[in-house]
């Protein structure tokens, strides 16, 4: 199956903001999570993101919000945020009912492809939450690699989640997209 033609890619909107947000939590929080691998249910409650963090990125001037959508339904998103020499990719969910479709490994080389070439970047950064060792195979597998710096997680902005263990932290993957 291909699957980049059975999906549109689009930056999103303002009114996209519910949907996106519903996306995202349905990828990482709750039992609908469960359905799909990337959840984080275990290790984290409460809040992936919430609509005044989403808009932000939509609106941001050095950010997009890549958008994809099947049958009119928002399907995936991630966040690509030009930095310098590098574009820092972030917000990245697919929906728990289309996992393991390909659509990751799709999402993922669209969103290297627009900014290296709409920003020239050398370089895609992201962060992981540490003991997600699955998620970064996965990205490992991609090209990404493990640099072990690492920076705290937000223990006490439950904007971000209510941490189920203390030892959070996230790593800097990287790779080069030359």
């Amino acid at each position: 199956m291909d699957t980049a033609a059975a999906f549109t890619f689009r930056d999103a909107a303002d009114t996209d903001v519910d949907a996106l947000v519903a996306l995202i939590e349905s990828a990482y929080r709750g039992d609908s999570s469960r359905a799909g691998w990337t959840t984080e249910a275990d290790i984290l409650h409460g809040q992936r993101t919430d609509p005044d963090g989403v808009l932000a990125v939509i609106e941001a001037p050095e950010s997009r919000l890549l958008t994809v959508e099947r049958d009119g339904r928002i399907v995936a998103c991630c966040q690509l945020e030009h930095r310098g020499l590098y574009a820092y990719f972030g917000m990245f969910a697919v929906s728990p009912l289309v996992q393991g479709e390909g659509l990751g490994k799709t999402v993922m080389a669209e969103a290297e492809r627009q900014a290296r070439e709409t920003w020239g970047v050398v370089e895609m950064h992201m962060t992981v939450i540490s003991v997600r060792e699955e998620l970064i195979a996965w990205y490992e597998r991609r090209g990404y690699r493990r640099t072990g710096r690492t920076t705290p997680f937000p223990y006490g902005d439950e904007r971000f989640g209510i941490p189920q263990r203390d030892d959070l932290e996230f790593e800097l993957l990287v790779k080069e997209l030359i």
